[in-house]
């Protein structure tokens, strides 16, 4: 394959060399987070997902889908607007996720159980909105595990005000193995194309997923897991499954 060669088949290749990484890289985190999610969940925990930006997409692969956890929120930018009472043209700032005052807003919107835990996803892991909302979960007492990239995240400088990033806040971090920048094939012209977090932070939440439904399985208990909404008996099994954490959880398109 040519030097900086841009075609699907490179992109495959620096998918696969950056998945091998994650695999041998990440899986004994994924364990150990999963076992306590699945003591939190075991105990009416609920799972609080967050992600700004194309991060949003790992925070979908852990909230609300089939074949995934019923104790589950997707929390987001647009929160403020739905259940906040915010004028939608909020989200028409781009910046929005430096500010953390958004944050503690969306903290609150959430309203969420000391028991429950946060999944927070950011892939340069330094703007002050995802920051702060990770404090404010560990200052509640949170478990909080985040899903990020490291190399960017170590190059990036941190724009919340206690100068950390969201790694040295969370129990537990899931590197998803993204280069500085999130894209993995260099142009001759300078720069990068095709990025790799959004596939990456996939594999890591449904793996976290798996691991979490092994541990609760292993205590006897019958995972409470959705079925899809469009097989026959999906609705009905999602919502008696739903019963259990009504005014906990929330589902928004």
């Amino acid at each position: 394959m040519a030097e900086n060669e841009i075609s699907a088949d490179a992109f495959v290749v620096a998918m696969r060399s950056t998945i091998d990484t994650v695999v041998d890289s990440q899986f004994a985190a994924l364990r150990a987070a999963g076992a306590v999610v699945a003591r939190a969940v075991g105990g009416g925990a609920v799972i609080h997902a967050f992600g700004a930006g194309h991060s949003e997409a790992a925070a979908m692969e852990i909230a609300s889908r089939a074949g995934g956890l019923v104790p589950t929120n997707k929390i987001a930018m647009r929160d403020v607007v739905i259940f906040g009472g915010r004028p939608a043209e909020v989200l028409f700032d781009t910046t929005l996720e430096r500010d953390p005052a958004i944050a503690r807003e969306i903290y609150r919107l959430a309203a969420p159980d000391p028991r429950d835990v946060f999944v927070l996803a950011s892939n340069s892991g330094v703007n002050a909105g995802v920051v702060e909302l990770a404090l404010l979960a560990k200052e509640h007492g949170h478990y909080v595990i985040a899903i990020t990239s490291a190399q960017h995240s170590a190059a990036s400088t941190p724009r919340h005000a206690s100068g950390k990033r969201l790694s040295e806040v969370a129990d537990v971090v899931l590197d998803n193995g993204a280069p500085l920048g999130d894209a993995v094939l260099p142009l001759d012209t300078g720069g990068a194309a095709c990025g790799i977090s959004s596939i990456t932070a996939a594999l890591l939440a449904q793996a976290l997923t798996a691991e979490i439904i092994r541990n609760i399985a292993g205590t006897g208990m019958v995972p409470p897991v959705y079925l899809s909404a469009n097989v026959p008996g999906g609705d009905e099994h999602n919502r008696d499954a739903e019963a259990r954490y009504a005014g906990r959880i929330r589902r928004t398109a």
